[in-house]
């Protein structure tokens, strides 16, 4: 079976999802910039959903570009890892709802970090049909960044529950290491272009 169709379903969900987070924007009371003031919260947390949200989609079309085949456990797979990305919406809200006490902003990291180990388990699956000297297996074969990031987010709900904000830090850490795509694809497929 091809990744065409997983890719265009995995699309349409994530668009979906940046779409619940900004349909949970409201606009502000007053028209003057200092109206906007109050919101600043929201936005932040809204910016850092989507970042997070634009990061899995870009790395998951990555991801999907190197494999040639999938199987019926790369799609349970692909959808666990949707499953938990349509949770950042309600994550988000209930975060920015509390004014990021510490039990919204550690489920926001729960959600976060059950996404980190649905994309290992996703590029696990990937790795395993397409075969050990597949471009996706020699791209992924040690994952320091992920683990890094699966660290981080252990420690920032740890740290969510005495100090929210240095939570959120970590989770913006986190997304700093990943705003700049995956490159270990891009370099085994620039590799076996030659």
């Amino acid at each position: 079976m091809g990744t065409g169709r997983v890719e265009a379903f995995s699309d349409g969900v994530i668009a979906i999802i940046i779409t619940i987070m900004v349909l949970e924007l409201k606009a502000p009371e007053g028209g003057g910039f200092d109206a906007l003031a109050p919101m600043l919260p929201t936005l932040a947390s809204y910016v850092l959903s989507f970042v997070y949200v634009g990061i899995y989609w870009n790395n998951h079309h990555h991801l999907f570009h190197a494999a040639t085949k999938v199987s019926g456990a790369v799609l349970w797979a692909n959808l666990h890892l949707l499953f938990w990305l349509s949770l950042i919406p309600f994550a988000t809200a209930w975060m920015d709802e509390n004014h990021f006490r510490s039990t919204p902003v550690a489920l926001y990291g729960g959600v976060l970090l059950a996404a980190a180990v649905a994309w290992y388990l996703l590029a696990q699956c990937l790795t395993a049909v397409n075969g050990a000297q597949s471009t996706l297996a020699m791209a992924y074969r040690r994952d320091v960044k992920g683990l890094i990031s699966i660290a981080l987010y252990l420690a920032g709900i740890a740290a969510s529950f005495f100090k929210p904000a240095l939570a959120l830090l970590s989770y913006v850490v986190v997304a700093g290491f990943w705003f700049i795509p995956d490159r270990r694809i891009e370099s085994k497929l620039t590799q076996d272009r030659r």
